[in-house]
């Protein structure tokens, strides 16, 4: 076993996107609503990122070998590339969701309750393509779950702020997966797979995925001022706009090329950026 080949199948460098909103709302209960700071729970919901993420990823890959290895852009990946089988994924992914609801157990009783159905949702986007080109929605939601149950575990309870966040990472997480399928628009149309870009062709998705973000820059700026964040948070807020902008300025409907740098580098540095300045500015 080569474990440099597991941290390919997860793609766990993409873990970048997500874990700096789960940092936002373990911020969030601790530094803006008052509970107390605990190392453990730190630890926990790091855990949890980490597992959950590397269940959804791994059954991502084993549940798509087969359309991964007809893609020529797809087809060097693990499983198809014959450096994981797929027993080995699917136990892998087996392992992995066992050790987050395990995990979920130390956290408190309402992370525990609630692990099953989240995990349910994050294995169940790699199904959607097969019938609904709102995957993308799907996986938005998938991963709009992690501010809220870092939120969650901190709390124990539901509060408004971390669940904008949600709704933010969700058309965040969205609308640039639209972007990152304009590369199988004619590999999903010919394998009866189903997507914006393959619905609507690349001019409209590339409309669609713009007016989701916009949406999405709305409700930062809607949950600054909801929440009367300082002064630093906006410098957080204007940066993360101008990284949504700056990736559709360098895609056109006739050059998709930079793809790969929207997709990305964009995002990853519009994540990082996004939460240290929330975060500082929840300490300021």
């Amino acid at each position: 076993m080569n474990i440099k080949d597991y941290f390919g199948l997860i793609k766990f460098s993409h873990t970048i996107f997500a874990l700096p909103f789960a940092a936002i709302g373990f911020a969030l209960a601790v530094m803006y609503d008052g509970y107390p700071f605990q190392w453990n729970l730190l630890l926990y919901v790091l855990l949890c990122m980490i597992f959950c993420r590397s269940a959804a990823m791994g059954f991502n890959r084993y549940a798509d070998y087969k359309f991964d290895a007809l893609n020529d852009r797809t087809a060097k990946r693990e499983i198809p590339a014959g450096k994981i089988s797929p027993r080995a994924a699917l136990l892998f992914v087996i392992l992995m969701s066992v050790c987050f609801i395990t995990t979920t157990y130390f956290i408190n009783p309402i992370c525990f309750y609630l692990s099953p159905i989240a995990l349910g949702v994050v294995l169940f986007y790699s199904f959607t393509k097969r019938f609904t080109s709102l995957c993308h929605i799907v996986l938005g939601i998938g991963q709009s779950l992690v501010p809220i149950g870092a939120y969650l575990a901190v709390s124990g309870e539901f509060a408004l702020i971390p669940i904008i966040f949600s709704f933010i990472v969700l058309g965040w997480m969205a609308g640039f997966d639209i972007l990152y399928a304009l590369q199988d628009e004619e590999f999903d149309r010919g394998q009866s797979l189903h997507s914006i870009p393959e619905k609507f062709g690349r001019k409209n998705a590339l409309l669609i995925s713009i007016l989701i973000h916009i949406t999405t820059a709305l409700l930062t700026i809607f949950v600054g001022i909801y929440a009367g964040f300082s002064w630093i948070y906006w410098i957080g807020a204007a940066l993360f706009i101008g990284c949504l902008i700056f990736q559709h300025a360098i895609l056109s409907p006739k050059d998709i090329s930079r793809v790969n740098m929207a997709f990305g580098t964009t995002n990853g540095i519009a994540s990082v950026v996004f939460a240290v300045f929330t975060i500082v500015g929840l300490g300021w």
